[in-house]
């Protein structure tokens, strides 16, 4: 069983007492979805990653709250937040736990790792390049586990 990226958004939401812009948002939910399937081998969320230039995106999520621009997205979400307890509120709690201190450009820093998923992924100048959940799985591997 997976959950939303709403559901993912609402709990970094929660959690940042709504201070993430949307850019700090995507890179955590982004790492959060590596924590998951590094620990469960199961995705986070259905919902496929982009690479796009400022580095792993998830389409749905940035249009529902592009409106805030650089500011911190309030609390626009309908959904119930993850449930506590469960391997993806885990997931979600320590990907905001290990990045909640960086500032932008190091969370970028951090999700365009050398050889990375968004890496082995982006194309200049095109939007819709998926990252396959096997390639961010290898880099938890790479990333996470070799630092174990």
């Amino acid at each position: 069983m997976t959950a939303s990226i709403m559901q993912v958004a609402r709990t970094l939401g929660q959690l940042s007492s709504w201070s993430l812009s949307n850019l700090e948002m995507q890179k955590i939910a982004f790492i959060a979805e590596m924590l998951h399937l590094g620990r469960t081998n199961a995705p986070l969320i259905d919902e496929q990653w982009q690479a796009w230039s400022y580095g792993p995106v998830q389409p749905d999520l940035y249009h529902h709250v592009k409106m805030f621009g650089a500011e911190p997205v309030k609390d626009i979400f309908f959904n119930a937040p993850l449930p506590d307890g469960s391997t993806h509120e885990k997931a979600v709690r320590d990907a905001y736990g290990l990045m909640k201190n960086f500032k932008s450009g190091q969370m970028i820093n951090i999700t365009h790792q050398k050889n990375g998923a968004w890496a082995n992924s982006y194309k200049s100048g095109i939007k819709n390049s998926v990252i396959p959940k096997s390639a961010i799985r290898a880099e938890y591997d790479t990333l996470i586990r070799d630092d174990d």
